[in-house]
């Protein structure tokens, strides 16, 4: 995992959910994403969308997150339940959220909410996605 080999030069503690244990891998291994969320405090989302990974990140997990608890998705907008991650945020349930992606890959469709948020960071990918949706909201005007 190139994201935990990234961090580890940093100090810090990595762990994974997937599938199964990877023989391979060294790093601490939970079985479903709510015990990693129990476990950590940052949880990086940076796998394929799939039937199984659809929402995996639900009211369930973010609430076991928890309030010091920070969520980064660098992997598929629809990995994480956006109406809940908006409503955890909002009500300051979980600390803070890193995007890459939105659940909608229309930038007209993401929700208000986040951009009004001091505790979400857009990163380069999103930034894009805002821009054309701010261009295109002005030439509406």
């Amino acid at each position: 995992c190139e994201v935990g080999k990234g961090l580890e030069t940093f100090g810090c503690t990595i762990s994974y959910n997937s599938k199964s244990k990877k023989p391979s891998i060294t790093y601490s291994f939970y079985s479903n994403v709510k015990e990693l969320a129990e476990n950590n405090v940052i949880i990086i989302l940076c796998c394929s969308l799939t039937d199984e990974t659809y929402h995996m990140v639900n009211k369930e997990v973010l609430s076991t997150l928890g309030k010091e608890g920070v969520i980064v998705n660098v992997g598929r907008g629809a990995l994480i339940n956006e109406k809940e991650l908006v409503r955890c945020l909002v009500g300051e349930y979980i600390k803070g959220a890193g995007l890459d992606v939105f659940e909608n890959d229309n930038a007209s469709n993401v929700p208000e909410e986040l951009f009004q948020l001091d505790n979400v960071v857009f990163f380069l990918h999103t930034l894009l996605y805002l821009l054309q949706s701010l261009l295109r909201r002005l030439l509406q005007l």
